[in-house]
């Protein structure tokens, strides 16, 4: 899948959820969750091995890439959608989480250890969200608001304030539209 050049990866705790949600290049056409083989694929590239997956949770996993997405839009400023925070919804109450205290006294969610295939996903999911609301990088991890990309990036510009993938690409196509707009009689 493509990354922008421009853009580096979210931090730790964010990755699987950027990953996850970039499965899907919309302008180039190309979906890597095609079977339950790349879900599994997936899954092992992100230290989740082992997790076992049926057809049906591809279809399911998509809805919940496609939601995450939408909750990404959302902190570029785009509203979402109430069915995408009932999809949100729906995979997280699978996701049971526990609290892990370590020796250091550090506390930390975790998803319960009986959990398999996706909901063991959206917990592990869960917790990264989790930890970027505590150190405050959530609302930085936003889709490109162009509708026909929808590339999910970690902005890390001083403001926080972007709203394309890259300013090259997706952010010269919107304003030339928006300065055609103005110009035309």
């Amino acid at each position: 899948m493509r990354q922008p050049g421009d853009r580096a990866p979210a931090p730790a705790a964010l990755a699987l959820v950027q990953d996850l949600a970039n499965t899907i290049d919309i302008e180039m056409q190309r979906d890597v969750l095609r079977t339950v083989d790349d879900l599994a694929a997936f899954s092992a590239a992100h230290g989740l091995a082992g997790l076992t997956f049926e057809q049906a949770d591809v279809a399911d996993c998509r809805r919940l890439r496609e939601a995450l997405r939408d909750v990404c839009q959302s902190h570029a400023g785009i509203d979402m959608e109430p069915a995408a925070i009932a999809v949100l919804d729906e995979f997280f109450a699978q996701a049971p989480l526990m609290l892990a205290i370590d020796p250091t006294g550090t506390a930390r969610a975790v998803p319960i250890p009986a959990l398999e295939g996706l909901p063991a996903l959206a917990a592990h999911l869960a917790c990264g969200i989790l930890t970027a609301v505590g150190d405050g990088t959530w609302p930085r991890l936003k889709a490109c608001t162009a509708h026909e990309c929808r590339w999910v990036y970690y902005d890390r510009s001083p403001a926080g304030r972007s709203r394309w993938c890259t300013m090259s690409i997706c952010g010269s196509r919107a304003k030339m539209r928006a300065y055609r707009g103005r110009t035309r009689p």
